[in-house]
């Protein structure tokens, strides 16, 4: 049974909120580096999506839209706070905010020294294991810059996760 509330089909949409929620929030996380913001962003783009669910609905990759649409509200917020909030600690993922993310801290500290568009690529390829052809339409890039993206983010994360894995070795 479909109960309807508006336009919008609640059943639907609440299964795949339970569906998608985490690996969203888990894509969003790994690019933010912030477990509050991340929770704040997906909250307020599954809302979004909920208000647009007809739309959402078609779209190829819905979960793709949801990470997109919380990427772009980060930096819309981002944009009114910048005169209001002196910003700091940009590198410093806190372990505490990290609890329960699923998403290794020191994973997160070497996603956050990636450039912007490969923590986005890294989000959609390997959090929401999309396809290339699917990330690059959601991104508004080619397929073969999400590839490149992709293959520079994985070796810096390589050589960065190497580096830690090696440190801790020696203590």
């Amino acid at each position: 049974m479909l109960v309807r509330i508006g336009d919008v089909e609640h059943l639907e949409f609440e299964e795949f909120y339970q569906e998608s929620r985490d690996a969203c929030l888990r894509a969003v996380l790994a690019t933010t580096g912030d477990r509050q913001l991340a929770e704040d962003l997906v909250a307020e783009a599954f809302t979004r999506a909920w208000m647009s669910w007809r739309k959402v609905s078609r779209h190829p990759a819905p979960h793709a839209w949801i990470v997109r649409v919380a990427l772009n509200t980060r930096v819309t917020w981002w944009r009114r706070r910048r005169h209001e909030v002196a910003l700091t600690g940009h590198d410093a993922v806190d372990r505490a905010a990290a609890d329960g993310a699923d998403v290794d801290p020191a994973l997160l500290v070497a996603l956050r020294r990636l450039p912007r568009r490969q923590r986005e690529v890294i989000a959609l390829r390997v959090f929401l294991d999309l396809d290339t052809e699917t990330a690059a339409r959601a991104l508004g890039i080619a397929p073969g810059t999400v590839t490149a993206h992709l293959s520079r983010a994985v070796a810096a994360l390589r050589g960065d996760l190497a580096t830690v894995n090696g440190q801790e070795g020696e203590r």
